[in-house]
């Protein structure tokens, strides 16, 4: 874990002041310990992504919280895929190939086998 100052150090153009109102919102979530802030490497990458978001996208101060919080959701799906796929793959062949027919989305919908 990395403390504030380190983290302005780490991520290009971040301001302390930037990070502070980013922490207030609840944007960025480190720990405490002894009255000095604590960020784990996410949130390092969150605060990057936060900084990405604002200066490339130009994404408001309005929007942020929305932006971030769909974000939020994609990853979590991800997390959901990757465990299932997992699972899925830990599961006799039998019945992986059933679950592959199963999940199979009909033709025409989704995009696939359009004309």
């Amino acid at each position: 874990m990395i403390t504030f100052e380190a983290v302005i150090r780490t991520v290009a153009g971040v301001r302390a002041t930037e990070l502070r109102a980013w922490i207030a919102e609840g944007w960025v979530q480190p720990e405490t310990a002894r009255g000095v802030l604590l960020f784990r490497e996410i949130d390092v990458a969150r605060v990057q992504l936060i900084h990405d978001l604002r200066r490339d996208l130009a994404i408001g101060e309005e929007a942020l919280p929305v932006v971030l919080s769909l974000l939020d959701q994609l990853y979590a799906t991800r997390r959901r895929l990757r465990a299932l796929n997992q699972a899925i793959a830990a599961q006799p062949p039998d019945v992986r190939r059933t679950l592959r027919v199963a999940l199979r989305p009909p033709r025409g919908r989704l995009g696939r086998g359009r004309k």
